[in-house]
């Protein structure tokens, strides 16, 4: 964890903020795997039509790519837009 995230927490005492950077840690774990459950879900919803073979199809194997693809690029952009709205939110206080 980023200890810049607990700057505003200096008046707690350590313990507390260990407790919080562990918080913080679980929460974005959490939320990584949400996101990739997220992924997975989608690009199997989307891609695989029926369970013919035990592997994918050459198609379906190109549609996950895709999809995963897609779905990784738009969650980074996410991120940076995230980023720097929360990077001109900081600089206006």
């Amino acid at each position: 964890m980023d200890k810049s995230m607990l700057g505003d927490l200096d008046s707690l005492p350590e313990a507390d903020k260990q407790r919080m950077a562990t918080m913080i840690d679980q929460l974005q774990i959490r939320d990584s795997l949400r996101m990739y459950n997220s992924l997975v879900e989608r690009c199997f919803t989307d891609c695989v039509d029926t369970f013919k073979h035990k592997s994918l199809t050459k198609q379906e194997e190109t549609c996950i790519r895709r999809c995963a693809e897609k779905f990784l690029k738009h969650s980074m952009r996410v991120g940076m837009r995230f980023a720097e709205l929360n990077q001109g939110a900081a600089t206006q206080d």
